[in-house]
């Protein structure tokens, strides 16, 4: 009888920390719902991490996002330029707003967004820029926020895949207007389902507070203005605040096993390792490689074959201006963005957990290496 294939999965979380005993504390004491010390302490403790005064919590990064355009007053008529390689969240975000979702390429080196691009796609009608900092590496913010200052735009950085990750010194999150973060369970650090929006600006921090909870004002149930159930709770907050306390952990292990694999690959002809620009520090939410046209496998091939070996992959995103909802939806008409192409064609991520082992990834290397000679 052949023995199950012990799997290395794409990603996993680490909780090895004091996540139990946090939460047994809510389950005790009954504190789970939305509020708890632990929501105050973890939003203060992330704020306080990424080096800004305000943090608010919520159910997801997708919330976020809502919140911070909703917060920042985006609404029907407005526009918003986002990269086209991004997860659906994003344009989703602006959709919900009223708002229309403004698409620019990608930079192939990062998949970020190309900064160099954005000029040309702003109107009258521009009001944001959401900048996407891909699988770990910050974009050019120094670029972005120039526009934005010349164009009196608002930037609202998506963080989600970037925690602790950092551009000339600066955290993400603390560059533009509203920085939005994810905790999900494959992120840096994980809440299970959880988000947070981050900011300098009491204003924006206020209505924050107030529209992720029903904007509800005094006397209770009188409303003046449409609010979300966008609560995180004080369990998964309990869980953040653990995680938390394991960041640079966390990062430190993703640096090291993106240097092991950088190391391994190079020997690889046809394999090209993900970037650090010199001037950032790139966190490898996820260790993504690209496909050289000497490479002897299609992506679709190379993770199907890993995948017969018990490796876990992913394909790189889908870019928005393919996506069939948005072609319904009569969105990107005839737009072409072909860096966003080439990465969706191309590019995969390897195993990429703060909890793999060196073992674990001279195996991925190992089986690339012989796929690559068959």
């Amino acid at each position: 009888m052949n023995k199950p294939l012990k799997k290395i999965s794409v990603c996993q979380p680490t909780l090895t920390g004091k996540e139990w005993p946090y939460v047994k504390d809510c389950l005790d004491t009954n504190w789970i719902s939305s509020n708890g010390k632990y929501i105050e302490k973890f939003e203060k403790n992330f704020s306080r991490f990424c080096g800004v005064k305000f943090g608010i919590s919520c159910t997801s990064g997708t919330t976020a996002l809502h919140l911070a355009l909703a917060a920042a007053g985006i609404k029907k008529g407005d526009e918003v330029i986002i990269p086209s390689f991004t997860i659906i969240s994003v344009p989703n975000a602006v959709l919900w707003t009223g708002a229309k979702p403004v698409l620019v390429d990608s930079e192939l080196a990062t998949g970020n967004i190309d900064a160099d691009k954005i000029e040309e796609k702003i109107t009258k009608k521009t009001k944001a820029i959401i900048p996407v900092h891909i699988y770990g590496h910050p974009c050019e913010m120094g670029k972005i926020t120039a526009l934005a200052k010349k164009y009196k735009l608002i930037v609202i950085e998506d963080c989600a895949e970037a925690h602790g990750a950092a551009y000339k010194g600066r955290k993400v999150g603390s560059l533009g207007d509203l920085g939005c973060f994810s905790f999900y369970t494959n992120k840096i650090i994980t809440t299970g389902e959880g988000g947070m929006v981050i900011t300098n600006n009491g204003k924006y921090a206020q209505k924050l507070r107030l529209l992720k909870n029903l904007a509800f004002i005094k006397p209770r149930f009188v409303h003046q203005e449409i609010g979300f159930n966008y609560r995180l709770t004080n369990i998964a907050a309990a869980i953040g605040v653990a995680q938390l306390e394991k960041i640079s952990q966390f990062i430190a292990a993703r640096r090291k096993n993106a240097k092991l694999y950088n190391q391994r690959l190079k020997k690889i002809n046809g394999i090209l390792p993900p970037v650090e620009k010199k001037y950032v520090k790139n966190v490898y939410w996820m260790y993504a490689i690209r496909l050289a046209k000497n490479f002897p496998l299609t992506k679709d091939e190379l993770m199907d074959k890993l995948a017969s070996r018990g490796i876990e992959t992913r394909s790189f995103f889908y870019p928005m201006h393919l996506q069939p909802i948005f072609k319904k939806m009569g969105l990107f008409k005839k737009e072409k963005y072909p860096i966003s192409e080439i990465l969706y064609q191309t590019g995969l991520y390897l195993p990429s957990a703060s909890n793999l082992t060196v073992k674990e990834i001279k195996k991925v290397v190992a089986v690339i290496e012989t796929l690559a000679k068959e």
